[in-house]
């Protein structure tokens, strides 16, 4: 039997965490078979319903069903949720007649996992970050196959395979290794940015960090001081009050940009000589794709998956890990002056930032894909007779 995959169904949503990913692999679906049947599982409410469409992929959505961790009335709600939603992904599973059904986690993963096991079509998962979703751990016990991120994710069968880069950053890596300096004079210029100053990317993502942004717009004279200049992305809303902090310091502002959010966040990544930011797995493995330095902050709430994240980068030495708690006006204005000036330092992280990294992801996560049809075989058919 031909392991080309042909038709396929995709289950994740929500976030941009579980989007990105599942777009990059359906992309490279699509470019081995263009003729390749995709359908994508999501919610009408979640990114996927902007991002998916706006691709070029059908939605096909499906009744969203967040697992109640406590016993509540939602509880009681959950079974007539769950089938729904199953039912939904195997009607899903069944137009396009899938070889596979490709998970990211999520609210619309479980239902999708669920109808493959009843369907008897393989399953093929991918988890983000170093500390794995519900959904995920579930469907692992069914999984043909299980695509990590990072090394050390407790999924049964892991097999590391990186992130699935998102377009602009996979089309950004290739076009470094070709012209580097090219690269970052012309983003430089789009920005507005001098492509000769050591340059520092700061951002909370598209919310923004409250702490990341007292921080080192607190520091602001002293960063500026060493001659570099800062590119601050400080979420929506939240502007005014680092606009504000930068005046304050008489600095030239010229040098400290202040922009609530980029749309093209590869430009800021083509400039950048150090990062600071939170340590989501979609941040961590960019920036070890593309060679960056960075300083990482991990989110003090939720259950640690941001500081599992940024570990293995940073005991490669590609990055520094910080405390939220400890990252104060004092403590960028001590350290990150020195770093910026130390262009042999930031080489040295760079480098290893990068050998730490993966840039195919989604090529090796189609492997996978194509490995478990392969494995299936005439199985499949007898199965779902």
């Amino acid at each position: 039997m031909s392991s080309a995959v042909v038709s396929v169904v995709l289950a994740g949503g929500g976030t941009a965490g579980h989007v990105n990913p599942l777009l990059a692999v359906a992309d490279e679906v699509r470019r081995r078979e263009p003729g390749a049947r995709v359908l994508v599982l999501g919610t009408t409410t979640g990114l996927e319903a902007e991002l998916v469409p706006a691709r070029g992929y059908e939605l096909r959505p499906i009744p969203r069903v967040p697992m109640p961790r406590r016993p509540s009335p939602e509880l009681l709600r959950l079974p007539g949720r769950l089938a729904a939603a199953v039912k939904a992904a195997e009607d899903a599973i069944d137009e396009i007649d899938a070889q596979a059904v490709i998970g990211f986690g999520g609210y619309v993963a479980t239902p999708a996992y669920l109808a493959a096991k009843r369907k008897g079509v393989p399953i093929v998962i991918h988890e983000q970050n170093a500390r794995p979703g519900l959904a995920n751990r579930l469907g692992a016990r069914w999984a043909a196959r299980v695509g990590l991120t990072f090394a050390g994710t407790p999924l049964r069968g892991g097999v590391l395979t990186g992130l699935p880069l998102r377009q602009a950053i996979a089309a950004l890596v290739q076009a470094r290794e070709a012209d580097a300096a090219g690269v970052r004079a012309r983003a430089a210029a789009e920005l507005g940015l001098d492509p000769a100053l050591p340059t520092l990317v700061v951002t909370g993502g598209s919310s923004g960090a409250l702490n990341l942004n007292r921080a080192v717009s607190g520091a602001a004279a002293q960063i500026l001081a060493t001659g570099a200049q800062v590119l601050h992305l400080t979420g929506k809303g939240k502007g005014d009050e680092v606009r504000e902090t930068v005046a304050a310091s008489a600095v030239d502002e010229r040098r400290y940009q202040v922009r609530e959010y980029l749309e093209q966040m590869e430009l800021a990544y083509a400039v950048a000589d150090l990062v600071l930011c939170r340590s989501g797995a979609g941040s961590v493995a960019e920036h070890a794709a593309l060679g960056i330095p960075a300083i990482y902050v991990p989110l003090p709430i939720g259950n640690g998956e941001q500081r599992l994240n940024a570990a293995p980068l940073v005991e490669a030495g590609g990055g520094l890990l910080v405390d939220d708690a400890d990252l104060t006006p004092a403590w960028v204005s001590t350290n990150v002056p020195t770093l910026l000036a130390d262009r042999e330092r930031l080489g040295v992280m760079a480098k290893a930032a990068g050998s730490a990294g993966t840039s195919d992801g989604a090529a090796r996560v189609v492997d996978l894909v194509e490995q478990a049809v392969r494995s299936a075989g005439n199985d499949t058919s007898e199965v779902r007779s």
